[in-house]
C-alpha cells in the first residue's frame, strides 16, 4: 500500500494531471486507489476506484467501481455534468473488458 503514480499530459490543449495512491491491496482479490491533492482533469474531479474478485466455484465474479466528484471550474464542471457518468461507465467497462481478455 502507499504506492503512488503521477500522470500528466494535454487534452483539448489543456494541461491535465493527476496523482493517485494505492489505499488498499489484497492480491489478487482487491485493489483500491484514489487521487491525492487536486487533480487537474476535464470530466471528473477527485475519485476513488478499484476492483474486487470473488471466487464462485470454477469461475470468479469481478466488480469494478469508481466514486467521483465533479471537477471545479465552470468549463470542466459543465463537461463533468454532461459527460461524467458516460466517462465513468467507459472506464469501468474498459477495465472489465481488459480483464476478460486477459483470462480467456
Amino acid at each position: 500500500m502507499g504506492a503512488k503514480i503521477r500522470l500528466s499530459g494535454r487534452g483539448l490543449g489543456i494541461l491535465l494531471s493527476v496523482e493517485e495512491i494505492i489505499t488498499e491491496r489484497n492480491p489478487p482479490l482487491r485493489k483500491v486507489w484514489e487521487t491525492t491533492g487536486r487533480p487537474q482533469l476535464l470530466i471528473i474531479g477527485p475519485y476513488r476506484m478499484g476492483y474486487e474478485i470473488t471466487p464462485k466455484g470454477k469461475a470468479s465474479l469481478l466488480r469494478i467501481f469508481i466514486d467521483y466528484a465533479l471537477p471545479n471550474g465552470p468549463f470542466s464542471g459543465l463537461l463533468g455534468g454532461l459527460f461524467g457518468n458516460f466517462y465513468a461507465r467507459w472506464c469501468t467497462r474498459r477495465m472489465a473488458g481488459d480483464a476478460a481478455k486477459r483470462f480467456q
